[in-house]
Parts: C-alpha cells; sequence; structure tokens
C-alpha cells in the first residue's frame, strides 16, 4: 500500500447510507451510492469530487487574520516530504467518505520548485504517489489544471500577460499538468486562468489579450492530442475576482470566445454557483444557457453568501437550488466525463478535522435530494405541462409555419391586418410554477 498506515482521521469508519430517518450526523440520509434513479445509479448521475486545495491546503486564513485549521498531518517541515504525506491523508478521506472523484491545480498536490525543472520533478514524484493511490482504491482524477495565479511572475496576467516570457512559462506549466493529468487517467481539463483580465483599459491592449488566450488553448488542444490525452477541455467563467473584470465572465461570454476563436468543438462549460451569482445569474441561468447551446460540461458545487459580494465558496446546503441545478443537469443529458466537483471550503470558524466530513456529507445529500426531487418532477411532467401550455399558440399553424422559417414580415403582417389584433395573453402563473415545485421538496 502506498504512504503511510497512520490514520488522519482517526475514529471516523466509512460514511454509509442510513436513510432520512438517521440521526448519525456523519452517515448519508439521501445519497445512496448505488440506488437508481431514471435508470442509473445516483453515483453516476451525480460523480463527486473533492477539491484538493481547498480540503486539504486551506489553512482558514482571510485578509484579517492567519489559518486556524487544525490539519494534525501537516507536521514535515519539507515541503515535498509533506505533499507526499497528504496524498495519503487524501485518499483516506475520499475512501471514508465514499467519494469517487478529486480534482486538483499542479501546485495544490505539489511544491514550487526555484526552477521550472525542480517544479516539475516535485510533481511527477507527488504523481508517483497519486498513481499508486488510485490504482489500489479506484479513485479517479475527475480533472486537473494549472496554477496560473498564485505566483507573483503572473501579477499581469498568464496566457493574457503583457510579458511573452511570462505567457512562454505558463505554457511550459501547462504541458506539465496535461502530461501528468494523462497519466493519473483525468477524465478533463479545466482552464480557469484566475488573472486572464484587467484592471485598468487604459493600459491594456484587449484584443492582443483575447487573441493570446486564444492561442495558448489552442496550443493546449494541440498537445493534448500529441500526447493521446482525449479528456475533456473545460473553461471555467468567472465575472471578477482578482481581476476588475475577466475575460471569462459568464457562460455567454466564454461560449461567444470559443466560436470566435475555433475552440468549440474542443472545450466546454465548467460553471460554478459562486461564480454565476457574482456574474449576476442564477446557477440555473448559467447551465440553461450553456445546455441549450450544448456546452455544458461539468459543475463546481458551491454557494455564495447573499450578504456577501466575493467568492465565500460555501458548501451547498439549499435544497431549493439543487434542485434547479439537477433540474437543468437531467434536461440536459447528464454531465459525463464531467462531475459535481465540490469546490467549497469549510468555514474559518469549522476548524477540526470532522468538519471536512459534515460539510461534504452536507453537500452530498443536498445533490441527492436534489436529483431525487428533480426527478420525481420529470417523471410527473407537471412543470413540463404548463410550460407547453403557456407556448401553446407555438404549437398551433402560425406558430408551426413561423418556426419553420416559412413565414416572413410581409406574410405576417398581412397575418395581422387581418386579424386586426393579438390573441390576449394568458396569465405568467409564475406563482403556481414555484408552488409546484414546492409540493415536491
Amino acid at each position: 500500500m502506498a504512504g503511510t498506515s497512520a490514520e488522519a482521521f482517526a475514529g471516523i469508519g466509512k460514511i454509509r447510507f442510513e436513510g432520512p430517518s438517521s440521526k448519525n450526523m456523519l452517515a448519508f440520509r439521501h445519497y445512496d451510492a448505488d440506488a437508481l434513479v431514471e435508470g442509473k445509479p445516483m453515483r453516476d448521475h451525480l460523480r463527486f469530487a473533492v477539491s484538493y486545495w481547498h480540503s486539504f491546503r486551506g489553512t482558514g486564513g482571510d485578509p484579517f487574520g492567519p489559518g486556524t485549521m487544525i490539519r494534525p498531518w501537516e507536521k514535515d517541515g519539507d515541503p515535498l516530504q509533506a505533499a507526499l504525506s497528504r496524498v495519503d491523508v487524501a485518499f483516506e478521506f475520499l475512501e471514508k467518505l465514499g467519494c469517487d472523484f478529486y480534482c486538483f491545480h499542479d501546485r495544490d498536490v505539489a511544491p514550487e520548485g526555484a526552477t521550472l525543472a525542480e517544479s516539475n520533478k516535485h510533481l511527477d514524484t507527488v504523481a508517483d504517489r497519486l498513481l499508486a493511490h488510485q490504482e489500489r482504491s479506484g479513485k479517479k482524477l475527475l480533472w486537473g489544471t494549472a496554477n496560473l495565479f498564485s505566483n507573483p511572475r503572473y501579477v499581469h496576467g498568464a496566457a493574457t500577460s503583457p510579458n511573452a516570457e511570462v505567457f512562454a512559462y505558463a505554457a511550459a506549466q501547462v504541458k506539465k499538468a496535461l502530461e501528468v493529468t494523462h497519466r493519473l487517467g483525468g477524465a478533463g481539463y479545466v482552464f480557469w486562468g484566475g488573472r486572464e483580465g484587467y484592471q485598468c483599459l487604459w493600459n491594456t491592449d484587449m484584443k492582443r489579450e483575447l487573441d493570446h488566450l486564444a492561442r495558448f488553448m489552442h496550443m493546449a488542444v494541440e498537445y493534448a492530442r500529441e500526447i493521446g490525452f482525449t479528456g475533456q477541455f473545460y473553461f471555467e467563467p468567472k465575472p471578477r475576482e482578482p481581476m476588475k473584470h475577466q475575460y471569462d465572465f459568464d457562460s455567454a461570454t466564454c461560449i461567444n470566445f470559443l466560436r470566435t476563436y475555433g475552440l468549440e468543438k474542443h472545450v466546454k462549460m465548467n460553471i460554478e454557483t459562486n461564480h454565476a451569482t457574482l456574474a449576476g445569474h442564477e446557477m440555473q441561468h448559467e447551465l440553461e444557457y450553456a445546455g441549450l447551446q450544448g456546452f455544458l460540461g461539468s459543475i463546481d458545487a458551491n454557494t455564495g453568501d447573499t450578504l456577501v459580494g466575493w467568492d465565500t465558496d460555501q458548501f451547498p446546503t439549499n435544497i431549493y437550488l439543487t434542485t434547479q441545478i439537477m433540474w437543468s443537469i437531467l434536461k440536459y443529458g447528464g454531465l459525463a466525463p464531467g462531475g459535481v466537483n465540490f469546490d467549497a471550503k469549510v468555514r474559518r470558524e469549522s476548524f477540526e478535522p470532522v468538519d471536512l466530513f459534515h460539510a461534504h456529507i452536507g453537500g452530498m445529500d443536498a445533490f441527492a435530494r436534489g436529483l431525487k426531487i428533480a426527478a420525481a418532477l420529470r417523471a410527473d411532467g407537471a412543470i413540463q405541462k404548463l410550460v407547453e401550455e403557456r407556448y401553446a399558440t407555438w404549437s398551433g399553424p402560425l406558430g408551426k409555419r413561423i418556426e419553420a422559417g416559412t413565414e416572413s414580415f410581409a406574410s405576417l403582417e398581412k397575418e395581422m391586418l387581418a386579424k386586426g389584433e393579438a390573441q390576449a395573453n394568458i396569465s405568467g402563473r409564475q406563482e403556481l410554477f414555484e408552488n409546484v415545485i414546492n409540493c415536491y421538496l
């Protein structure tokens, strides 16, 4: 067996499904991995993943104070040895939680060295440990990515930096991250630069920066094919923070960018709830827009605080929210090879190791309930029937002709001159729709 034999989460056994009546706070009430929903196991619908950065690297620090997290395994002063020990902890957590996937940035799992060559060597060393644990446990990598935002070299961005050598360094870093993702059997790779945007337009050549971002993504796609990586590429929208304006603002902006630069066949969306709300959208809006355009790929599962206007990355517990999310995901055929990655962190005040379990159990149960409710709504057809009634005129002769493209402004003018006035509207019945949803919660 790879790694150490000592338990990092001593006293916590495997989390099991005990049903809605259970009083055990270290058990699932709704997530029954093998239970069938619409003919498919819950685990295959949801494809839960744990984020390496928040769960195993987060310290609880904020702008007003240092970290608070009690992490007994963070004892080794040597960064590489600490990284190797952390892999053992991560897989113990995955196995006890019963989560099939994990996600990482390159610098989450392995320390950055003094040179690019040393950083690559560290990443290879940790990848050996990750692969050994994957082969032993059956756990998998949902997707990998590169941290192109923390190091000061990326102060002006990475792919959109005004410094060509920074662009080149970022390309080399992503090349290595792709190689490691491929070696670990990753199902995908995410583009999220973090600082690909601007603070001030006076000093920014936006056209040039967008061209460079597209060239960077094309090079990544080309290299992935060279090494035989066939996983799905994802683009993660975020409107602001850390930059005032980021080029990956929302799904519509990202999809327009991909189509403009000929990347639409290679890249789909990885959509995060908190990023959606920062863009002024509900998560369901982002999912629907990506889904109807054929770009829905994967999601980062979290939520923001409605009273705080920044990226709080809280665990999702709102059943109404998870029902909305799963309604759209089921509507557009599911996420695979993507999944539901908990890009979420325990609160600074929730500093004990057991809190990691409480947070993930709550999030997994919330999504399981959302899945079951969305499936029940779909099976009963009540919402679909109400929507069809609202658009009934489009199923009539005139609506069918318009949608078929056989009408023109002139022919429609003739139609309405003959009728004199449009048919009276019917109520949108928003409250009725919302009441129907509440009947299933």
